[in-house]
């Protein structure tokens, strides 16, 4: 009895260790977060570009999508009535959250 009591434990020891080196492969997806910029605060920060130009910064290695960071070294420039801020980076316009710096909006 005491031999198959150390089998079962050793073999609960190794499925245990499979599971545990499964789990390093395990990747866990979280949902995005999407942010929806209303068209109206899209229209607003158009309207705002054109009249109050913006020069752009050129970063090399940063991807503009949403979700990426923007560096803290970039001027966010804040516009009247609307909740994120504006940057021109890489001659693109986006619309940045101030509290995060993540992009959330790239304007075309």
């Amino acid at each position: 009895m005491k031999l198959y009591l150390g089998s079962a434990a050793a073999a609960a020891i190794l499925i245990g260790g499979m599971g545990a080196a499964m789990a390093d492969d395990v990747v866990v997806v979280q949902p995005s977060r999407q942010v929806v910029v209303e068209p109206q605060q899209e229209t607003v920060v158009r309207e705002y570009i054109k009249k109050e130009p913006l020069a752009s910064v050129n970063l090399l290695g940063v991807e503009l999508k949403l979700g990426s960071s923007v560096p803290d070294t970039v001027e966010l420039r804040e516009v009247p009535n609307v909740k994120y801020r504006v940057a021109v980076i890489n001659d693109q316009t986006v619309l940045v959250d101030p509290d995060t710096h993540e992009i959330v909006e790239v304007l075309n």
